[in-house]
């Protein structure tokens, strides 16, 4: 079931969803909370030049070490604090990182997404959404259903006094894994997230797990937000 206020753009990819929304050849981006660097390295394989900015110091550290890219930069810095210009960007990218800013600090990033874009740029805004299969196995382990909430009552007070108009659309993803150890030791090793093998390895999760496999390993259901902000208020 999806949202009847969100266009449905089906089975696609981040970087789909991007081409389909916001066409970035040629601009200069901001992808905040950008983690390693994938998805800020995308939009650069799009045409797009883009400063990455990551909070946490440990993958802000690997992100400094890893082989550069071209027409990308990584920088360790918070929402609230993007290093860069007023009006410098054409466009600032949140993918599932709103919910990670702390909530105090969710209005300050952005007012700060809103400083730094041009007057004609845009603000896009990926959340995973809470419902879907994939989003109830985690629960158990990390339940973000406070911040995922938070995040929304943000794009739905402070983004929409900031901006003129919002486009909102929802597509799906189906994350795989291929067993459940690969699951534990793929969600306990974030760096940026508090979770210990001993949390997922629970019945609870097992049981979801089970639910979801398949002869070629275990596959989810992940719908996912965007609302996408143009025309800042004076």
């Amino acid at each position: 079931m999806h949202p009847k206020d969100r266009t449905n753009l089906g089975d696609i990819t981040d970087l789909e969803a991007v081409a389909q929304l916001v066409p970035v050849d040629g601009l200069q981006l901001v992808d905040v909370g950008c983690g390693a660097g994938d998805t800020t390295r995308g939009l650069a394989g799009l045409g797009a030049t883009v400063l990455g900015v990551e909070p946490d110091p440990v993958q802000a550290a690997k992100n400094e070490a890893a082989e550069p890219t071209a027409n990308v930069m990584l920088l360790q810095a918070g929402a609230e604090a993007i290093p860069a210009e007023d009006n410098s960007a054409d466009g600032v990218f949140f993918f599932r990182s709103l919910h990670h800013v702390p909530h105090a600090l969710m209005p300050a990033a952005m007012a700060e997404a809103a400083r730094v874009l041009k007057p004609d740029g845009f603000l896009f805004v990926l959340e995973p959404a809470m419902y879907g299969s994939h989003f109830h196995m985690m629960k158990p382990f990390h339940d973000e259903t406070i911040v995922r909430t938070q995040a929304q009552e943000v794009l739905e007070g402070t983004a929409n006094d900031l901006f003129e108009t919002c486009e909102k659309v929802v597509f799906m993803q189906r994350p795989r894994h291929e067993s459940f150890d690969a699951a534990v030791a793929f969600y306990s090793g974030m760096s940026f997230n508090n979770i210990s093998p001993d949390m997922v390895d629970v019945p609870e999760v097992r049981g979801a797990f089970d639910a979801a496999k398949t002869d070629d390993g275990y596959h989810f259901e992940q719908p996912n937000w965007v609302n996408v902000y143009r025309g800042m208020r004076g």
